[in-house]
C-alpha cells in the first residue's frame, strides 16, 4: 500500500498563484469546508487542474484527498519508472526513481540495516553472553545441576520483566526525559528502545538452553542409580521442558503470524503451568540436596528461589488490574470501529489490552485522546476526560466487534508505554502510516508539547472508512497533512513521497507504522540513505 501523490496539496490561497502556461498536474481535491467554489485551468500541455478554494475564510482546514497524474516534466523528475497513479504498478516491481540517491555499499546496508538489526543484535549479545557462561559452567563443574537451573530461571526472569508494563513504562519514562536539545546521537539510540523485544526473544531461547542442559545432566544422574529409580524431580523436569519447548515453537514468527490465536493460548497458560511446577521442582531438589539443614534453609540460599518469587509477582500483577470496564462504541464503517474509554488517563504512545472473556485472546490497541466538543483548529489541546482506539476489521475477533459492538469490555494492567514516546524526542518528525495505523499516530496528540509532524497517510477512502472524526485529529496535528484516498490514486511508489517530504519538512527521522513487509523495505530504504527511520513491528 503507498501514497499516490508526488506533490503536497497547495492551500486554496495559492490559487491565484498558478500560471496559466505552467506545466501543471491534475489535482482533485475535497475540503471539508461548508461552501466551496472549483476553478479549472489549462496547461500548455493538456493537463488540467481543479482546485476547490473555501469561500467562507472562517472554514476549518482539512486534509485533502487527491487524485494526482504526473506530467512529462514530473516523470522525469522522479524516474521514467513511475507511472501514472491510475494504471500504477505494485511497489515492489518498480525501480528506485533517480532524483533519490543510490545506495552507496549494497552489501554493507544490507548487513547494517537489514540483517544486524538492534532487535537481532540485541538477541545476539545476550545469547552469546550466555554461551560463554553455558561453557565457564561446564569447564568447572558440568554435572552441578543447580548453576543450570539458576542460569535458567535468571533468564525467563529477564525474558518476564523485558514485557512487563512498570518495567516497559519506566524505560520509556526514562527515554521521555531526554531533551530535544540533546545530541541528535543520543536521541536516534533512545529511540531504538522499542526493539526491547530482542532482549524478550533472546533470553527465553537461552533459558530453554540451559534448561535442556539440566534435563540432560539429571538424566544422566538417575542413568547411573542402582538399583535405577526415576524421582519426582525427573518427572517434573521432563513435563516443564514440554511445556519451554511447546512455548518457543509456537513463538516462532511464522507460526505465531499465522496462527495467533493458538500461540497467545500456548504462551498464557503454558506459562501458567509451569510456573507452578518449577515451584514443585526447586521444592523437591531442595529437599534432595539438604544434609543436615532444613528446608527452609536451602531454598532461601538457592538463587532461583528468589528468582522465581519475582517472576510470579510479576505474571500475577497485570491480572490484579482486571476490570471490566464502561466502553463507548462509535461505528465507522463496516470496516473500522472507535472504542471510547474513561477509566484513566493516558500519555502519549501509549496502549492498552482488551477482551471479551478474561481467559480469552487479548487484543493490544494504541489509544489516543478525544477530541472535546467544540475544539479549535490548534495546537494545544486540553487534558481530555476519554481516550480511544481504533479498531479495524483484520480477525475474526475484529470483525465481531465491529458487527456486535460491546458496551463493557474487559481490561488487564495499565496503560503501556511503546514508540510514541520515543519519537516525541525529535524535533521534526514526518509519520508515515496506512489503513489504521494512524490511530497509533494520533497518540501525539497527547503530548502537549509534540514537535512539528507531518503525516503521510493512506487509506482507501479515508472519510468512508474512518470518519470525520479521525480526519479531524489528522487535521489537529498536522493541519498540512497528506491523506491519500488509494481508491483514487492507486498505488504508486512511496520511497519519493516520503524523500520529498523528509527534505522539504527538514524531518529529523521517520516513523513507518504499516504492515510488517512495507514496513521493514520503507525504513530500509530510509536508513540506508542516511535517514533516520524507525519501524516499529508486533514483535519489535
Amino acid at each position: 500500500m503507498d501514497f499516490g501523490v508526488l506533490e503536497s496539496s497547495r492551500q486554496a490561497s495559492d490559487a491565484d498563484s498558478i500560471h496559466p502556461q505552467d506545466d501543471i498536474r491534475i489535482y482533485d481535491e475535497l475540503y471539508y469546508g461548508k461552501r466551496n467554489y472549483s476553478e479549472r485551468r489549462r496547461g500548455t500541455n493538456g493537463a488540467s487542474v481543479f482546485l476547490s478554494v473555501p469561500a467562507c475564510p472562517d472554514a476549518p482546514t482539512r486534509p485533502k484527498m487527491l487524485r494526482f497524474e504526473m506530467t512529462e516534466d514530473t516523470r522525469s523528475k522522479f524516474g521514467q519508472s513511475t507511472k501514472s497513479c491510475e494504471t500504477c504498478t505494485s511497489p515492489e516491481n518498480q525501480t528506485i526513481p533517480k532524483s533519490i540517491p543510490e545506495i552507496s555499499s549494497p552489501r554493507y546496508t544490507q548487513l547494517r540495516f537489514a540483517v544486524f538489526t538492534v532487535y537481532h543484535r540485541l538477541f545476539s549479545i545476550i545469547f552469546i553472553l550466555n554461551a560463554i557462561a553455558f561453557a565457564v559452567i561446564l569447564s568447572r563443574n558440568p554435572r552441578y545441576q543447580t548453576a543450570f537451573v539458576n542460569a535458567a530461571t535468571a533468564n525467563i526472569l529477564i525474558t518476564g520483566l523485558a514485557r512487563h508494563p512498570l518495567v516497559l513504562n519506566t524505560i520509556f519514562f526514562g527515554v521521555s526525559l531526554i531533551p530535544r536539545s540533546s545530541p541528535l546521537w543520543i536521541r536516534r539510540l533512545a529511540a531504538k528502545t522499542y526493539h526491547y523485544g530482542g532482549v524478550h526473544s533472546g533470553c527465553g531461547v537461552a533459558a530453554v538452553v540451559w534448561y535442556i542442559g539440566f534435563v540432560a545432566i539429571a538424566t544422566r544422574d538417575v542413568k547411573q542409580l542402582r538399583p535405577l529409580r526415576i524421582p519426582p524431580s525427573l518427572v517434573l523436569a521432563y513435563i516443564i521442558l514440554i511445556l519451554l519447548l511447546l512455548i518457543l515453537v509456537a513463538a516462532y514468527p511464522r507460526l505465531r503470524f499465522r496462527h495467533h490465536d493458538l500461540f497467545e493460548f500456548t504462551h498464557r497458560f503454558s506459562v501458567w503451568m509451569v510456573i507452578p511446577l518449577f515451584w514443585a521442582l526447586l521444592i523437591v531438589l531442595a529437599n534432595d540436596t539438604k544434609v543436615q539443614n532444613s528446608l527452609g534453609y536451602c531454598l532461601s540460599h538457592l538463587p532461583a528461589f528468589w528468582m522465581v518469587i519475582i517472576i510470579t509477582m510479576a505474571i500475577v500483577h497485570p491480572w490484579l488490574h482486571l476490570r471490566r470496564v464502561k466502553v463507548t462504541p462509535e461505528y465507522i464503517s463496516p470496516h473500522a470501529m472507535r472504542l471510547h474509554f474513561d477509566y484513566t488517563s493516558i500519555k502519549v504512545g501509549q496502549g492498552i489490552s482488551i477482551s471479551n472473556h478474561p481467559f480469552r485472546d487479548w487484543h493490544s490497541f494504541a489509544v489516543f485522546p478525544d477530541l472535546p466538543p467544540g475544539h479549535s483548529q490548534s495546537k494545544e489541546l486540553s487534558a481530555p476526560k476519554t481516550f480511544s482506539c481504533l479498531v479495524s476489521k483484520a480477525g475474526d475477533w475484529t470483525g465481531n466487534c465491529i458487527l456486535q459492538p460491546p458496551t463493557r469490555i474487559w481490561k488487564r494492567s495499565v496503560p503501556v508505554s511503546g514508540y510514541g514516546t520515543a519519537m516525541s524526542r525529535f524535533r521534526r518528525l514526518v509519520v508515515v502510516t496506512t489503513g489504521s495505523g494512524i490511530g497509533p499516530c494520533l497518540s501525539l496528540l497527547a503530548e502537549p508539547d509534540r514537535p512539528p509532524t507531518r503525516i503521510l497517510w493512506q487509506t482507501r477512502s479515508p472519510l468512508r472508512t474512518y470518519g470525520q472524526g479521525i480526519l479531524d485529529a489528522v487535521a489537529l496535528l498536522d493541519p498540512d497533512a497528506r491523506v491519500i484516498d488509494s481508491d483514487r490514486a492507486g498505488r504508486c511508489e512511496m520511497l519519493p513521497v516520503v524523500w520529498e517530504t523528509v527534505q522539504a519538512f527538514e524531518a529529523e527521522a521517520v516513523v513507518v507504522v504499516s504492515n510488517p513487509s512495507m514496513t521493514r523495505r520503507l525504513v530500509y530504504e530510509l536508513e540506508a540513505r542516511g535517514v533516520l527511520a524507525y519501524g516499529p513491528i508486533w514483535d519489535s
